[in-house]
């Protein structure tokens, strides 16, 4: 059964390993993505599965006829896993001087940085852009999952009618995945009698409230490790221009769109360097993205930066 990071962290917490279990908390407080999103532990360094294609036929027979024979078609998928993570030195002078939360104040901003980018790499990653890296949505979504907002210049205004086509695009859709200025319209629309939209409120693990829109919880894709937003107004549209953005639909479940990983995030505390007075933690976590069935994820694109319509 896949876990998510706080799920994990639990765990972890009962093998006493607190600092692992501090940073994994730590990471999936600082991204919605990461924080809905569950994480299946593989052995090896890969996945290989088949996923669904296309159905057999079916059909009815007369007395004395026979049947014709349909056989279903499948695709050999392998997701490999990749390599996150990354080095925090803290010199010995400052914590010397400023005691042991000096070391615990860098590690929660590079734990932070982490999430950020880790939440740019599951929306928008490319290994054509990075080698070492794994596909995100963006890359992964094409055909029947990939729905255009419209075909209007410069990108077409998010319409009700074709978000619900996005959620109905995804089978058993749990997750909305957005960009802030998008949420910031729906919640508009909905106080909106002419147009409308079933908007509520709830409290997630952190106490902090989330948006849902028709019961499904709106994932914030803010912000990555350079303070640049992840899903802005810039991405290409229908017309060819880069003024639009996206609105991702998934089914986070034990065989839709998860995370794989070979064993928990790797947090270790490698003391004093020899080669410099600097204490080194070393945070590394072996993981990348799988989409089990077809229409477990979805893309809604060219949006135009502009109020919500019925």
């Amino acid at each position: 059964m896949a876990l998510t990071l706080v799920e994990s962290a639990k765990i972890a917490l009962g093998r006493d390993e607190i600092a692992k279990a501090t940073m994994m908390e730590l990471y999936a407080k600082s991204s919605d993505v990461i924080n809905a999103l569950r994480f299946e532990n593989i052995t090896g360094n890969a996945l290989k599965f088949n996923r669904e294609k296309t159905l057999p036929g079916a059909g009815f027979r007369g007395v004395n006829e026979g049947y014709t024979e349909s056989t279903g078609e499948v695709e050999a998928i392998i997701e490999s896993l990749t390599i996150a993570g990354g080095d925090l030195d803290v010199d010995k002078f400052l914590v010397d001087t400023g005691g042991p939360d000096q070391r615990t104040t860098q590690e929660t901003l590079k734990v932070k940085a982490l999430a950020a980018a880790m939440t740019k790499n599951i929306v928008k990653g490319s290994v054509i852009t990075d080698a070492k890296s794994f596909d995100g949505l963006q890359v992964r979504l094409t055909g029947d999952q990939l729905i255009a907002a419209g075909s209007t210049a410069n990108g077409t205004p998010l319409s009700l009618t074709k978000l619900d086509e996005l959620i109905d695009a995804v089978d058993d859709a749990t997750h909305l995945i957005m960009n802030k200025q998008m949420r910031r319209r729906l919640i508009a629309a909905s106080r909106n009698s002419a147009i409308g939209g079933d908007i509520q409120f709830d409290l997630n693990n952190w106490g902090a409230r989330f948006t849902t829109f028709n019961g499904l919880p709106i994932l914030i894709a803010d912000k990555d490790e350079e303070y640049a937003e992840i899903m802005p107004f810039t991405e290409a549209c229908t017309s060819g221009t880069s003024t639009g953005t996206s609105i991702y639909c998934l089914s986070i479940t034990d065989d839709g769109t998860m995370g794989l990983q070979n064993g928990d995030m790797d947090v270790r505390d490698l003391g004093e360097l020899d080669t410099k007075p600097v204490y080194r933690t070393r945070i590394e976590w072996y993981i990348t993205l799988a989409i089990l069935r077809q229409r477990s994820a979805a893309r809604l694109w060219s949006i135009s930066d502009a109020a919500v319509t019925a």
